[in-house]
């Protein structure tokens, strides 16, 4: 097995029909091996019930596998896909993204020709079901729409610029060697807005030497609902986004960086706040976009005391202790 589709999904039944069948007709694989995981992250819908559907009907060449991770959280779905993968390259899909044609193939083409790249990902463009509020392209990256040019590129994981979990693609031994068998940042579950657990892997893979590329020839399109553009989703989404910063700027940063590092992540998003301040003022309460920046900027300044209490948390139940050989064995295996 060369490349595998790996699609995460809670309640995912009306979904993934669309993108199942996006991956039926992708074209120019016949000259390599691939299959599709659908890791149900516990979903409480029909989603296996869709997928056995689909299975008992599934005339085509490439295998449609289903595997069901019970702990919740959009990291652990993606550690399950790593596990059941049969391929060195896999190929991570929201159930919402649905991909061009030859994604597939530009996906497999690219990590082939770049033996050194741990993860890469494409453009990402949005398909609204609804109008969004002008000037959106300042936050559309919070929903996951990349679209950074029509050249390759390498990333910048020191400045948190990386690609999106929402269609991307790692390299099965970079993530083995490299990242935690137990993310600190698992996702949006319970009702907590906490976003970073597409990063997290990522920066682990940076650390540990390897390339992160951007891939323009890799198009998905994102569907967004209506209700993701209302300005209390969006709000909390960029709370979540900014939450997440000191989490994410610890896993590089060496222990005697890090009070020094936490102390300038608060200064100056405050300051970058209290100049959204006086550029927008009333707009600040009025205008969506205007509202979810300060948001952000506001949630990256508290993120070190976020970063604070969760350390505590995680430290009484025994998490670092766990975690001190950061090589993922048990996922490896």
């Amino acid at each position: 097995m060369e490349f595998t589709v790996a699609i995460p999904t809670y309640n995912g039944a009306i979904r993934l029909p669309k993108l199942l069948e996006r991956l039926r007709t992708q074209i120019n694989t016949e000259h390599f091996a691939w299959e599709i995981i659908v890791v149900d992250n516990n979903s409480k819908d029909n989603t296996a019930q869709v997928v056995q559907e689909y299975q008992n009907n599934w005339h085509s060449h490439v295998l449609l596998r289903y595997s069901f991770e019970p702990e919740q959280g959009a990291a652990f779905a993606r550690l399950r896909a790593i596990r059941e993968a049969k391929s060195e390259l896999i190929g991570f899909l929201d159930d919402d993204n649905l991909p061009d044609s030859n994604w597939v193939f530009a996906a497999y083409s690219f990590g082939k020709e770049h033996s050194k790249a741990g993860a890469y990902g494409g453009q990402i463009h949005g398909e609204y079901e609804a109008k969004p509020p002008a000037n959106f392209k300042k936050i559309q990256s919070f929903l996951a729409i990349i679209e950074r040019g029509s050249k390759p590129k390498l990333y910048e994981p020191d400045k948190l610029v990386l690609p999106a979990g929402a269609a991307f693609v790692v390299r099965k031994q970079a993530w083995c060697d490299s990242v935690p068998k137990r993310p600190m940042l698992s996702g949006r579950v319970g009702g907590q807005m906490l976003g970073g657990e597409d990063y997290e892997p990522l920066l682990y893979i940076h650390k540990a030497g390897w390339e992160i590329w951007y891939n323009p020839a890799m198009h998905t399109h994102h569907q967004i609902p209506y209700w993701r553009l209302e300005r209390d989703y969006l709000i909390s989404l960029s709370r979540a986004c900014g939450l997440c910063v000191c989490h994410l700027r610890m896993i590089n940063a060496k222990k005697w960086q890090k009070p020094i590092l936490m102390t300038r992540i608060f200064l100056s998003n405050l300051r970058r706040a209290v100049r959204h301040l006086r550029q927008y003022r009333e707009q600040v309460t009025t205008d969506i976009v205007a509202a979810c920046e300060m948001e952000f900027f506001l949630s990256c300044s508290a993120s070190p005391f976020y970063f604070i209490k969760t350390s505590l948390v995680l430290q009484l139940a025994g998490y670092f202790g766990k975690n001190k050989d950061i090589k993922n064995t048990e996922v490896c295996q």
